[in-house]
């Protein structure tokens, strides 16, 4: 798989968390600096999302993008939001890392 998919991926990984971010920053859309982010960043993922579809499937890139999103999010808002992470929520952020990395190294569905 081309190396450009990989980075479209990745790019939209942060393009997402950057928005999810500024969602809880924009405070429910009453903040108009943060809530203008949350459209830019998403539209920007969902845009490299689509370019990541040119050579890898859905299933596997929703798997990826929403897995790697759910573990940063889950650092931004332990780091910048105060955010707590209890021991079965870091049980399951090791277990979707462990998913990814299994689809990642073993299987061939990831690969056209």
């Amino acid at each position: 798989m081309p190396i450009a998919t990989y980075a479209f991926l990745i790019l939209a990984v942060i393009a997402e968390t950057i928005g999810t971010s500024a969602l809880q920053a924009s405070q429910q859309f009453t903040r108009p600096g943060p809530s203008v982010l949350v459209v830019f960043a998403y539209a920007a993922a969902f845009y490299l999302l689509s370019l990541t579809l040119r050579e890898m499937p859905v299933g596997v890139m929703y798997a990826l993008w929403s897995g790697l999103g759910i573990v940063l999010i889950a650092l931004i808002g332990w780091t910048w939001f105060g955010q707590r992470l209890d021991p079965p929520a870091l049980i399951g952020i090791a277990l979707i890392v462990s998913g990814i990395a299994v689809i990642q190294l073993f299987s061939d569905t990831a690969r056209h």
